[in-house]
């Protein structure tokens, strides 16, 4: 069985991330949960509340990783999936994580990418000259970094898929999909 990373950290949005886990495990993969450690991380809902400005956070599902980043082998893994949420605020400091993905990208793998995700493949420097969309208020953490931002659901680059937010899940997974069924079909 063909196996996708996914990365996650406390306050990955839950949609973000339960979505795609479930939805590659349907075409038969092994999806592997990475993390800063290997525990359990408290997942998050992220909903707008009328009077507030910005989007309010709840607590959701737990969810435990199988490895933590520093022992993540990339060349064992068929495509990655980056959650969105808060999570990423920090994990784009891990230089672990930094290595796997640049991995992915060096290599041309599959790499699904959500929300505040950006600001993990803004740090990793993958994303320059890339067209890419994101949550709005990351389009600077995604302009900053030398690639393209457009305001719609998904956007397919080589083998980048980026969504704006859970509520792009269905195109984003759709797209992702496609990509990384043909890349397994090219492989055999």
């Amino acid at each position: 069985m063909d196996k996708v990373l996914l990365v996650i950290g406390d306050a990955s949005e839950v949609t973000d991330t339960l979505y795609p886990y479930f939805r590659v495990q349907e075409d038969g993969y092994e999806v592997v949960v990475a993390a800063p450690e290997k525990r359990v991380y408290h997942l998050v809902l992220h909903s707008n509340h009328p009077e507030w400005d910005i989007t309010v956070e709840s607590h959701a599902y737990p969810l435990a990783s199988d490895i933590a980043f520093k022992d993540v082998d990339p060349e064992e893994y068929a495509a990655l999936i980056i959650s969105g949420g808060r999570a990423p605020e920090y994990l784009r400091y891990d230089e672990d994580l930094m290595r796997t993905v640049r991995h992915f990208f060096a290599e041309n793998k599959p790499v699904a990418c959500v929300c505040h995700g950006i600001e993990i493949l803004a740090a990793a420097d993958v994303i320059r000259g890339k067209r890419v969309t994101t949550v709005a208020k990351c389009q600077y953490d995604a302009e900053f970094s030398g690639a393209i931002y457009e305001d719609t659901p998904v956007v397919v680059a080589d083998n980048l898929v980026t969504a704006r937010t859970f509520w792009d899940g269905a195109p984003w997974m759709r797209e992702f999909m496609k990509i990384l069924n043909a890349a397994l079909r090219h492989q055999t």
